[in-house]
């Protein structure tokens, strides 16, 4: 029996190339889980915002997560929503994007 294949989303797929030019870090996330590993290296080693953590859980499976300036956020999520954040907008894009939003 053939298998149907997946149809990607096309909001994904850009939110992926978007997140392809950010500097990424991968860490293992030893005995904390994923997210603690991933907080305490972005304390521990002063990263700024935009930046892709991929935290190694197991030797199979790793998590992605995006450190963007209001916090940690699943990289599936901002993939699907980047244009939510700022920090992913061209500079042009984005100074138009802080007028717009200190005017409300």
């Amino acid at each position: 029996m053939a298998r149907r294949r997946k149809r990607k989303s096309r909001r994904r797929q850009e939110g992926r190339k978007i997140l392809e030019h950010i500097p990424q870090f991968n860490i293992d996330s030893g005995e904390d889980k994923p997210v603690t590993a991933a907080r305490k290296f972005i304390h521990s080693a002063g990263i700024l915002p935009p930046a892709l953590l991929l935290v190694r859980r197991n030797e199979h499976t790793t998590d992605r997560y995006f450190w963007a300036e209001k916090g940690l956020f699943g990289a599936q999520y901002v993939e699907e929503n980047h244009f939510l954040f700022p920090s992913l907008k061209p500079p042009e894009e984005r100074e138009e994007f802080e007028m717009v939003a200190s005017m409300r």
